[in-house]
């Protein structure tokens, strides 16, 4: 696929198909409904959030956005490809997934294909249990290297590493989560096998989430339970607003403030 103008509207038009596969797997596990929400770039384009609050999901959100514009001259040597000019074009979808259940782990993903005057794709998903089930990692993790080795028997164990350098916090010198995978600045100058990567993250991302909610949404749990995940809630805050740089990108090239924070979850402590 020689055309950028195609490339780019392929991108968009799967970020906008799995947006609404995640929406439709996720309503059914709720009997809940997404609400839409559309917002406008100071550049140009804009995006759609959908947010459910419901019974097994306290508060999950589904971002897609298309946008272009200029990098400010501040931020513009911080990000590849602007050598010669300001100029950007970004499509992504970006999950978020805080449940009402202790017992269910916190999810995260997002993967997005970049333009400035080079091209690239990026992305990860991550697990945050507020207490640990083995099994869950594994699955987990299992689901993400098998849409890796699909395509590169070195990709798992490089973005297993990027992601578990990149979700720490050197603060509390702990990480996140459980870790998945992390990774940016992908193209092997093969743009559709680099696609087709980005498609199976996302699917698989969708096969491991639903199979772990469904696990262990009906269990019981206890008040102290849900003390112990809003602290735990606390890392999630922090890491987002201190150390996250999808939401430094957001902020920076004027994205919508809503949905930049639409991760941070709709309740928390601090012990």
């Amino acid at each position: 696929m020689q055309n950028l103008e195609l490339k780019k509207e392929t991108a968009s038009n799967w970020f906008r198909t799995l947006r609404d596969d995640f929406c439709r797997a996720f309503q059914e596990l709720d009997n809940s409904t997404f609400k839409r929400k559309k917002w406008n770039h100071k550049g140009s384009g804009g995006g759609e959030m959908s947010i459910m609050k419901g019974d097994v999901f306290e508060k999950v959100g589904v971002n897609i956005s298309t946008v272009s514009g200029q990098f400010s001259e501040e931020y513009r040597n911080k990000i590849k490809g602007t050598k010669n000019s300001p100029n950007y074009w970004a499509s992504g979808i970006s999950l978020v997934a805080h449940m009402n259940s202790p017992k269910v782990p916190a999810f995260h993903f997002n993967t997005r294909f970049l333009v400035t005057g080079d091209t690239w794709f990026g992305g990860g998903a991550d697990m945050t249990p507020t207490f640990v089930n083995k099994e869950d990692t594994r699955l987990f993790h299992n689901k993400l290297e098998q849409a890796c080795n699909t395509h590169s028997k070195k990709y798992y164990p490089e973005f297993k590493k990027q992601c578990d350098e990149y979700f720490y916090l050197p603060h509390r010198k702990e990480a996140r989560g459980e870790g998945g995978i992390f990774f940016d600045h992908l193209n092997t100058g093969d743009w559709e096998k680099d696609f087709e990567f980005i498609k199976d993250v996302g699917r698989k991302t969708l096969e491991a989430t639903t199979s772990i909610v469904k696990k262990h949404m009906n269990k019981d749990w206890s008040i102290e339970e849900k003390e112990e995940q809003l602290i735990k809630r606390g890392r999630y805050v922090e890491f987002n607003l201190l150390w996250d740089r999808g939401t430094l990108f957001g902020l920076k090239t004027g994205g919508s403030t809503e949905a930049i924070l639409m991760s941070m979850p709709p309740s928390v402590k601090w012990s």
